[in-house]
Parts: C-alpha cells; structure tokens; sequence
C-alpha cells in the first residue's frame, strides 16, 4: 500500500524529533550519510521541502528549482560558480521574490558562554558569524543578480518564470531554545538577550530548530484535519 503524503509527513516528522532530540540517533545517521553536521540537515530539507512550504514568515514558498535548495548566487545566473546559501527560495504568489535561507545545526550555541555583563549575554561567535555570511549572501546577491530573474532548465531553456530580487527576505535556522532550560527553570536573563538581539535583526529572521520543529509538526497535524 502506497503511504499517503500525510502519512509520509508524519513519518520526517518522527525523524525531525530524534534529529533534535537524540545525538546518538543524530551521530549514526551522520555516519551512514558520510556528511558533516550541517550537511545532514541540508539533506533532510531537500528531502522534506513541504517544511519550508508553508512559508516561514507565513508566506508560501517553495525551492528555486525542483531538485535542490542550495544554490550558487553569482552574476545573472544562480548555477555558476560563486557565493552558495544554504536554500535559496522563491515566495508563491502572483509575482514570485527570491527568499534565502542559511542552516546551521539545532546544537549550535546561541549565546556566549559566559555573560558579558551582569544579565546581559552576547551572541555567540557561531551566530554573529551566520548572520554576518547571511547578510554578506544577500548583499551579493543583491549587487550581482539583476533586479529581474528569468530562470532555465538544465539544457538552458527557459523555464518561463520570472522571479525578482527587490531586497530579498533572509532566514537563518540555527540552535534551539533548550540552550536556555536549566534544572530550575528558564534562564530569564538569556531568553531575554536571545530575544532582544533576533527581534532587532529583521534580515536574517532568526528561527530555532525547536521553532521549525513546532511549525512541521502544526503543518502535519493540520494536514490531518
């Protein structure tokens, strides 16, 4: 019997769960696919594009192309060689706009540490970095690519979209918000620097894996109703 997509969803969501949640489960299939961190979890996306499908500012949005999220953004061309993001999409809608989004691991820190100052932590050096590559891959995207794409196919033909770069929307899928669960409770102190710094950064939006995880799994179960 051939699984329905609803039960072929719910099943990556089981193994977006262990992903997170289970290193040794993590580890192994690391082993297996012969790739590092972040790698493994560009497979699984690229897998499980319907993740991203429902648009991670609730805008719908699919890949660039049908076969893989990462890109190369140089010159009039996005198969060139050049500057990569992670996932390079397009928002659904009457007129299409590119959308990048860059992932790093559900185990990268997000904060320091050690605080700064008394209540106050900085981001971590994994994070500043991703959001300065984020930013850097943008700006070069905008800078290189025309303001109006028309995309080909594999044999150069085209494909008959056209897809505009007008100050492209950038996402940045990186950690979780467990960093900042103790024994006692919730570290108040870093909640509060983690939020204030991602909802002052408006490009990159910044998400947890734990968030995507939350928003995959409303997806299945809306699916199922």
């Amino acid at each position: 019997m051939t699984l329905s997509q609803w039960d072929l969803e719910k099943k990556q969501l089981e193994v977006f769960r262990s992903l997170i949640n289970d290193q040794s489960y993590f580890d192994d299939l690391k082993e297996k696919k012969n790739c590092s961190n972040e790698a493994l979890w560009q497979k699984y996306f690229e897998k499980n594009p319907w993740i991203f499908g429902y648009g991670l500012g609730y805008i719908f949005l699919s890949s660039f192309d049908d076969s893989k999220l990462e890109q190369v953004v140089q010159g009039h061309s996005v198969a060139v060689h050049g500057k990569r993001v992670d996932a390079l999409m397009k928002t659904k809608g009457i007129i299409s706009n590119l959308c990048f989004v860059e992932i790093k691991t559900h185990s990268t820190s997000l904060l320091d540490s050690r605080a700064y100052r008394a209540g106050c932590w900085a981001a971590s050096k994994e994070l500043a970095g991703a959001i300065a590559q984020v930013q850097g891959t943008v700006a070069s995207a905008v800078e290189s690519l025309s303001n109006k794409i028309n995309p080909t196919d594999s044999d150069g033909n085209p494909t008959g979209e056209q897809i505009y770069n007008y100050q492209p929307k950038s996402y940045l899928v990186i950690g979780s918000m467990g960093e900042f669960v103790t024994e006692q409770g919730i570290n108040k102190d870093k909640l509060r620097s983690f939020e204030l710094l991602r909802k002052n950064t408006l490009n990159p939006e910044i998400i947890t894996f734990d968030e995507l995880y939350e928003r995959a799994k409303f997806i299945v179960q809306h699916n199922q109703s």
